[in-house]
């Protein structure tokens, strides 16, 4: 079994900086991937980041330059980080923290985090 257990953003003005965080314990394994998604309201949901095994990280395209993701690796914890620089209102959503066990397939997401950026 793994938890996720998100913290950080809030309401920041357009321009800002905000900085969320994702604690994964439990069954967790540094080798396994994690994303971040966002969900802003009458929109789907959309993968914002993610970072793999060997720390191979995508972003998605509208992103790339303001936002960044890195992952700290310890015995049974494993944290991922969402730098986000430059915020836009479009950027406005509630922020989901995913893993998934590659060996068994099963996801785990977080509680999920509001973001939001006025104009």
């Amino acid at each position: 079994q793994v938890q996720l257990v998100e913290s950080g953003g809030g309401l920041v003005q357009a321009g800002g900086s905000l900085g969320l965080s994702c604690a994964a314990s439990g069954s967790v394994s540094s080798a396994n991937g994690m994303r971040w998604y966002r969900q802003a309201p009458g929109k789907e949901r959309e993968m914002v980041a993610s970072i793999s095994r060997g720390d191979n990280i995508r972003y998605l395209d509208s992103v790339k330059g303001r936002f960044t993701i890195s992952r700290d690796n310890a015995e049974n914890l494993v944290t991922v980080y969402l730098q986000m620089n430059s915020l836009k209102p479009e950027d406005t959503a509630v922020y989901y923290c995913y893993y998934i066990d590659a060996y068994t397939q099963v996801e785990y997401w977080g509680q999920g985090t509001q973001v939001s950026v006025s104009s």
